[in-house]
């Protein structure tokens, strides 16, 4: 886009972000004083809706006057120039001299922005409608459900509706499974089931010979499948099936070798399988009861789930129903196949899974704010399933895993439920993790997910500790070995997701830069998950969510843009560059600003963040080779007479002046602006507050010179007061619980900054102990709720500010130019 582009985007008049909700930038909805305004731009002079209001052209503010008369002006057709109406007078003005391809490109934008509320809402309501869990059917498990025969006993199929959908869904090449990828286990086994099915009821020939041809001419590609990629219980269930094809005369080879290979993996797992243990309390064996033999079923209905399934499992409950004719399987059949009209998934319910993945994407994405008040709701429904030894995928189960327990552990974390890490302990075996307790296996999604969650652990939680070290030795491995493929999904860009995750600690993490790259690694809907078969779930992986992501962050990144070119200006007008500080720091400081407050109604406290971080560069440069506590003294009480000045005045010779007066005069004029801008923003004068801060700030580094010293609850401050009037510097001084937060954050913002690297040899150690366990108690203090009336957003601003010095400095140069180059200049596509 175009420098003009850009000026054009940053005359948008910045009192129109509402503070009250996040919104979308660039001609979404925005609102200004009550009233809700739209673009509806068109390359020939048409109308472009505002209200009156203070504007910024070309960085200078303009006025825009409605007419005095209520006439109706005759619009002239003039090429290159937009109309703008208002929407009190119907009354025309005219703004020339954009190039016509600028005024395209933002037609094109608005045109879209429509779409993207209809977005919103569409996803709004996906969050809201969250039941049970959305989730497509899997032909194997209805295949299963349509050999149940009638329980009256006419001969006839209990689940005849099932028949039709097996009938309609078989592939061109005659094949039962995924129609999008292709995966040889999937197809196989899906293809198998629904020619056992339809030849037991001896129906439509046809499809059983074009489903058997296929099953014989892809047998081999087995072999070739990434082992990773084998469907869950394969070896178990799939042998199982062949036996129950032959007793149907049903010509399946007896001398392949794929085969026999695959019977003899199966005779070695149940060989290795506790029968007395399978039997007597739940295990993941219950989602595969049809491919177990010689099972003593008065024994399993005990451990027969609430709802009637073994392991929220439709072939497995459909296998006990045929075995045990039991009345509670028989309700949770015939539930699944209403709700899915006739198929069935490959498990079900998955509302827990559901519920806390869906969180974690949009979250990711970088989009989560706008759906606050529907995914705080989502996480206050897995706290009501939570329980202290963890959770799986559905509600109400007596089997727990890893993976949905790390991902509700994590989540419930960031959402301010209080949980103990002591969950993680049923998962720990001798010196390794397991996904399913008896299990001695690992998935890279369950040790991913369980190193997610371990970094976001409060002081002396030693099981996360342990947690983290496994994992991280466990990813670090099979990074190195070039095997992060997964047994739970195949995704667009595993690898990238482990890969950001080891290198950016999650104390480093900004969530710009999250964003960024998890756009990119997201699928959308192209991940799929694997279970008995692959399976989609289009609540958690879809388009949707991934175009709002991606639009919403070139908004965001456009406005990030026009403010750094104002940010430039200013520190052009300011000669900021004749006191020592380099255009690279000047971007750094925007960058992290940018990085950790993104949102465009934030752009104040973006930008107060930012400059306040350059001004306190400026004196440390100034000083560098004069920082004795004469100097120091001077200069604080030369700042604290001129704060005292009424006038607000630049003049660019005094103020340009490389000594302490034009230091001092530079510092204290632009000290003075902020307060105006916020003004301009929320009609609240702050000087008080923002000077009182100040001086705070400045007495602790007249002491001893220290630039660290005190720096993190100055910038607090800065941006809190500059948030709205609803922040006052009473409220901050009000609650001994926000000494605590600043003292912690100041010791922090100090520690860090003097931090060597090199001081710390262990890769896993990103820092000392020390700053650690402080990470941890602030992560703490910021995360769990409390009772004493600290503010959510107030307390966030403290962890933060001090996340963005912990992320400069655990990230070297390289890595901070790269990021700072693809989150601020390159758009997501």
């Amino acid at each position: 886009m175009s420098s003009q582009a850009f000026s054009l985007l940053s005359s948008l008049p910045s009192s129109s972000f509402s503070s009250t909700r996040p919104r979308l930038f660039l001609g979404v909805w925005y609102e200004l004083q009550g009233q809700r305004i739209s673009f509806n731009l068109r390359p020939r002079c048409t109308d472009l809706s505002i209200t009156y209001t203070n504007e910024y052209v070309h960085g200078e503010m303009a006025v825009i006057n409605p007419p005095e008369d209520d006439t109706e002006e005759q619009v002239p057709k003039v090429t290159n120039s937009i109309c703008v109406k208002f929407n009190n007078k119907e009354k025309k003005s005219y703004i020339y001299d954009y190039e016509y391809n600028l005024i395209l490109k933002l037609l094109i934008k608005v045109a879209i922005s429509k779409e993207i509320m209809r977005s919103v809402e569409r996803i709004k309501k996906m969050l809201k409608s969250m039941e049970d869990g959305e989730i497509n059917i899997s032909a194997y498990d209805t295949a299963w459900v349509r050999l149940v025969k009638d329980v009256n006993g006419s001969g006839e199929p209990q689940f005849p509706s099932a028949l039709q959908w097996i009938s309609n869904n078989q592939l061109p090449d005659g094949s039962w499974g995924d129609a999008l990828v292709f995966n040889a286990h999937d197809r196989i086994l899906s293809t198998l089931a629904c020619v056992v099915t339809l030849k037991s009821w001896n129906l439509h020939p046809h499809k059983v010979a074009k489903g058997l041809k296929f099953f014989k001419e892809n047998l081999s590609k087995l072999e070739e499948e990434n082992e990773e990629h084998m469907s869950i219980g394969f070896e178990v269930v799939f042998p199982s099936l062949l036996e129950l094809a032959r007793k149907l005369d049903i010509d399946v080879p007896d001398d392949s070798h794929v085969l026999q290979q695959i019977c003899e993996c199966r005779n070695t797992k149940l060989k290795k399988i506790p029968k007395d243990i399978m039997h007597k309390m739940p295990t993941s064996l219950l989602h595969s009861l049809e491919g177990m033999p010689d099972l003593e079923w008065e024994k399993l209905l005990k451990l027969q789930f609430d709802n009637g399934s073994f392991l929220f499992s439709p072939s497995s409950t459909a296998y006990a129903f045929m075995q045990t004719q039991d009345d509670k399987c028989l309700i949770y059949l015939n539930r699944i196949v209403q709700r899915f009209n006739g198929g069935v998934p490959n498990v079900y319910p998955v509302d827990l899974f559901e519920h806390t993945w869906a969180a974690d994407r949009l979250q990711r994405l970088g989009i989560s704010r706008l759906f606050e008040q529907e995914l705080k709701e989502c996480m206050n429904y897995v706290a009501r399933y939570w329980r202290e030894d963890g959770m799986c995928w559905a509600r109400n189960s007596n089997v727990r895993d890893v993976d949905d327990s790390s991902m509700g552990f994590r989540m419930l974390r960031l959402y301010g439920h209080n949980v103990s890490a002591d969950v993680f302990k049923k998962f720990k075996k001798d010196d390794t993790w397991v996904c399913m307790p008896g299990q001695s296996t690992q998935a890279i999604t369950g040790m991913y997910n369980l190193f997610r969650a371990s970094q976001v652990l409060f002081p002396g939680e030693m099981i996360l500790e342990e947690a983290r070290e496994f994992c991280y030795d466990f990813l670090r491995e099979k990074q190195s070995a070039n095997a992060v493929v997964d047994k739970w999904i195949i995704s667009k860009d595993l690898p990238g997701e482990v890969a950001y995750a080891l290198d950016v600690p999650w104390f480093a993490s900004l969530p710009t830069v999250e964003a960024r790259f998890y756009i990119e690694q997201y699928g959308g809907d192209d991940d799929v998950w694997i279970g008995k078969v692959l399976y989609r779930m289009p609540f958690v992986n879809n388009n949707e969510y991934l175009e709002l992501a991606k639009f919403d962050y070139n908004s965001c990144q456009a406005l990030h843009r026009a403010e750094w070119d104002n940010f430039q200006k200013w520190y052009d007008e300011c000669n900021l560059g004749d006191f020592g500080v380099s255009k690279r720091e000047l971007l750094l400081a925007y960058y992290i600003s940018a990085a950790s407050i993104f949102e465009p109604e934030k752009s104040k406290e973006r930008l107060a963040w930012a400059k306040t971080s350059i001004l306190l560069q400026t004196i440390d440069a100034y000083f560098h080779t004069n920082n004795s506590i004469e100097e120091r003294k001077d200069f604080v009480h030369q700042f604290n007479m001129e704060l005292l000045l009424p006038h607000l005045e630049w003049n660019r010779q005094e103020n340009g002046r490389e000594d302490k007066a034009g230091t001092c005069r530079n510092y204290t004029w632009n000290l003075k602006r902020c307060p105006l801008d916020a003004l301009v923003a929320h009609g609240t004068d702050i000087s008080h507050s923002l000077r009182h801060a100040w001086e705070i700030g400045l007495t602790n580094w007249e002491k001893d010179g220290d630039k660290h010293r005190g720096k993190a609850e100055l910038i607090v401050k800065t941006i809190n007061l500059t948030t709205g009037p609803w922040v006052s510097e009473e409220l901050l001084n009000c609650n001994s619980k926000y000494e605590k937060l600043f003292q912690l954050s100041n010791y922090l913002y100090h520690q860090l900054g003097h931090f060597n690297k090199n001081k710390v040899d262990d890769k896993k150690k990103y820092t000392t102990p020390e700053i650690e366990s402080s990470m941890q108690e602030l992560a703490q203090l910021v995360l769990q709720n409390s009772s004493d009336g600290l503010d959510s957003n107030i307390k966030q601003t403290f962890f933060t500010v001090v996340k963005s010095i912990y992320y400069t400095t655990v990230c070297d140069l390289g890595t901070t130019n790269y990021h700072m180059s693809k989150v601020l200049f390159e758009r997501v596509y």
